[in-house]
């Protein structure tokens, strides 16, 4: 049956027994106490994810947009400027939200395949004596090119250039599953979301703002509703919310906070470094390229892979569902037909990405691609036999 299969998309991710009863919980009051003895430390322990001390976690009913909208309407007002690099899907839906909010986009036009031009932004924030700029947007992990960007080089040309914008991050796929550091690259709004890295269901929005962010509000003139900071800090400070809460997920968060822990957060980003280099290591074996157009910007999360030339890339994911019932991620943008996503986040092993690499590999050699069958499955199962810790290997 396919649904016994795992998800080899960027999310979301593949939801682990544990995390499915931790949601699995009949309607309980959200305003009474026992809510709020769950609510409280969930966001107090989703802090240490971000790396913060000073930063406050707010949560919306929401995706990642959401997230964004929230991040934008709480902090700018209508007709500011904001600075942003097109990379990739996700950085261009930024813009389109803010485009469609009344907001000035400066925008560098960046190849895909590329990552956030940390030369260039430092260029364009120089070149503003005024500081007209009153927000640079940077994607960290471009989902639609398996591209990772520099955020601390971002925020280094920010200081180079003494600048005063705030620094907003979507962090929406590389939160938990990444090393993602609030307070050191000294982000003022990162934007995650719930089902990628923390491994639930979609459906909650999950940003860290940081002081400075919250003052802009004072001066923020953008409408914003349902996505208020202010009404939800205030209720949150009681422990509760200012409408309906996303009780299941919030119930799943705090359990995916213990996974996590249990873990170690450097174990978990250690894991999902292996994963990703494994399912590299078979890209290469199979002779094809990555859209990412250096190893300092391969995504830990997902790997988007060219096909060849005369290929069709949906073509190839779609055959993949229809004969083994796995699901690999399509073409997005630019990247239409022309290349294919594997995603490695969440709650995945060594074992779960070779079932992945040998199903996408007999889906190739179903549509004759000049792949030779088992080569990516062999160089992984190399790399993972031989990578392990010595811990590891002495209790084998």
């Amino acid at each position: 049956m396919s649904d016994q299969n795992p998800v080899f998309i960027p999310g979301p991710t593949n939801i682990p027994d544990r995390l499915l009863s931790a949601m699995h919980v009949q309607t309980r009051d959200h305003r009474a106490p026992d809510f709020v003895e769950t609510f409280a430390p969930v966001l107090e322990d989703t802090k240490k994810v971000f790396a913060t001390t000073t930063g406050k976690v707010i949560t919306f009913p929401s995706s990642g947009t959401g997230g964004w909208e929230a991040a934008v309407t709480n902090t700018l007002s209508p007709g500011d400027k904001v600075l942003v690099a097109r990379y990739g899907m996700f950085s261009h839906r930024w813009i389109d939200l803010c485009q469609r909010h009344g907001l000035d986009v400066q925008i560098i036009e960046c190849p895909w395949g590329s990552g956030a031009p940390v030369d260039r932004f430092e260029s364009a924030l120089a070149a503003d004596t005024g500081h007209e700029i009153k927000a640079v947007l940077v994607t960290h992990n471009e989902t639609a090119t398996g591209v990772k960007s520099d955020i601390a080089g971002v925020r280094s040309a920010m200081n180079a250039a003494s600048h005063p914008a705030l620094l907003m991050v979507d962090c929406v796929s590389s939160l938990a599953s990444m090393d993602f550091q609030m307070d050191t690259w000294q982000v003022d709004i990162a934007v995650s979301g719930s089902q990628k890295g923390f491994m639930l269901a979609t459906g909650m929005a999950i940003l860290c703002v940081s002081p400075k962010a919250l003052a802009a509000m004072e001066t923020a003139k953008l409408p914003r509703i349902f996505f208020d900071f202010r009404d939800m800090m205030k209720a949150n400070a009681s422990g509760g919310f200012p409408y309906t809460p996303p009780l299941q997920l919030i119930y799943g968060m705090r359990e995916s906070l213990k996974m996590l822990f249990e873990e170690g957060l450097d174990n978990v980003y250690a894991r999902h470094f292996r994963l990703a280099e494994g399912v590299r290591r078979a890209v290469d074996a199979w002779g094809l390229k990555l859209v990412a157009q250096s190893p300092d910007l391969y995504s830990d999360t997902v790997s988007a892979i060219y096909v060849p030339e005369g290929f069709d890339s949906n073509a190839l994911t779609a055959h993949a569902f229809d004969a083994y019932g796995v699901s690999f991620g399509i073409g997005l943008g630019e990247m239409n037909g022309k290349a294919f996503r594997i995603g490695h986040l969440g709650s995945l092993t060594d074992v779960m990405v070779l079932s992945g690499l040998a199903t996408i590999e007999m889906a190739m050699a179903d549509l004759d691609y000049p792949v030779k069958l088992g080569s990516g499955v062999a160089a992984a199962q190399e790399y993972f036999r031989t990578s392990r810790a010595p811990a590891a290997k002495a209790a084998a």
